[in-house]
């Protein structure tokens, strides 16, 4: 989830910097302050840290060295009950401001996009830097989601698919599972996203939990999606092929732009893969550039979510894979104290003052509301693609 009102009141604010205008620094801040919403948003809960893949655009694989855990059953129903859902008037205002200022629609096709509005909004997220599958507690977790009025999903690799676990889930009242393939060939599966993947195994568990949900009439929406990992002709016809092996399936499927794009240069990535005989990104194209609206805008996290990692503590959002930026612990702090309090308005202020300190700056291509106000250009390494909604192509 985040904060569809903070959102929506800041976006105007966002257009007239875009425009050129020039508004003082602590004008915004302040008006920035008297939008965000004094109680806790939690976008994503970590369940868990702990994969077993190698995909080589998570950071995951060559600069993580926190250690592997998982939050704890009983930590689950006291975080939740410090939270709220949308109202349903505020949610019907959102999908009004979304049609009004992307073109997007509750009943659209599938795209990236309609996904980060229309569904991302409600739901929390129980990925990080881990696949969820791997939590034995996942089940509970979803179960006391459901209790408190809460939408629930994740994504994860599908070679992991567990069909009993995933049966238990739906059963508790999942409401989006997503699997990610990014090829129909099983070594070039592997060598994006390691030996432990199989896109004809993964396949077969896919439709088998599809018939698992038509024969038990489960309301879960099984998301497909492929990350533009290759950004050429030869990703899309990939991306022609997975749909059409979904064809006649009740699947929401997209091709989704990739993120953390500045990993593509990391040495130690590159040294990783040449040690294991993988092929290396394109140095032609490092920074090539999305379709994802949230990308594109500046970040606006710090006023609208937070994040809780797997070791209970509260984070800048889920892009910290290290737990670099700490904002609190849930464990021994309110989320509505550790959301009002000292450490999350200096982290405000540096995304303002582009404090070089925090690692947004360096390891994060979305753009940071300070860049309106230094030398930095907006957006430089997230510029827009030519190609428009290739995910509906």
């Amino acid at each position: 989830m985040f904060d569809i009102n903070f959102y929506m009141k800041s976006y105007p604010i966002r257009q007239r910097l875009e425009k050129g205008e020039k508004i003082p620094k602590e004008e915004v801040l302040e008006l920035f302050e008297s939008f965000r919403s004094r109680d806790p948003v939690i976008y994503n809960i970590e369940t868990t840290n702990a994969c077993n893949m190698t995909c080589k655009m998570c950071p995951r694989t060559t600069k993580m060295t926190r250690e592997i855990t998982f939050l704890e059953p009983e930590f689950y129903e006291n975080i939740i009950k410090q939270i709220k859902p949308h109202s349903k008037e505020l949610w019907k205002k959102w999908e009004g401001f979304c049609e009004k200022t992307y073109g997007i629609k509750p009943d659209d096709e599938p795209s990236e996009n309609h996904f980060f509005l229309n569904i991302i909004p409600k739901v929390i997220q129980l990925h990080g830097y881990g696949d969820p599958l791997l939590d034995k507690n996942l089940g509970f977790v979803i179960k006391i989601l459901s209790k408190y009025g809460f939408k629930s999903y994740f994504s994860c690799n599908p070679a992991n698919i567990d069909i009993p676990k995933t049966t238990e889930m739906m059963e508790h009242g999942l409401d989006y599972l997503k699997y990610s393939f990014e090829s129909t060939d099983d070594e070039i599966f592997k060598d994006i996203r390691g030996n432990a993947s199989n896109f004809t195994e993964a396949y077969k568990k896919t439709l088998e939990i599809l018939e698992i949900k038509k024969k038990r009439n489960f309301k879960t929406t099984i998301i497909i999606t492929m990350i533009d990992v290759g950004h050429n002709e030869e990703q899309r016809e990939e991306f022609k092929r997975l749909k059409a092996k979904f064809k006649n399936s009740s699947v929401y499927i997209y091709l989704k732009s990739e993120d953390q794009q500045w990993y593509r240069e990391d040495d130690t990535l590159h040294e990783y893969l040449e040690k294991t005989g993988r092929e290396t990104p394109s140095q032609q194209e490092l920074f090539y550039g999305t379709n994802a609206i949230h990308w594109k805008e500046f970040c606006k996290h710090p006023w609208m979510s937070m994040t809780i990692k797997s070791d209970g503590e509260i984070h800048m959002c889920m892009e910290d894979y290290n737990n670099e930026i700490f904002l609190g612990n849930g464990r021994e702090n309110s989320l509505h104290d550790i959301w009002n309090g000292k450490l999350y308005d200096k982290f405000r202020r540096d995304h303002f003052d582009l404090n070089p300190c925090i690692k947004c700056n360096v390891e994060c291509e979305m753009p940071k509301i300070g860049e309106y106000y230094g030398t930095t250009k907006l957006g430089e390494r997230t510029k827009l693609i030519t190609i428009n909604n290739l995910s509906e192509k």
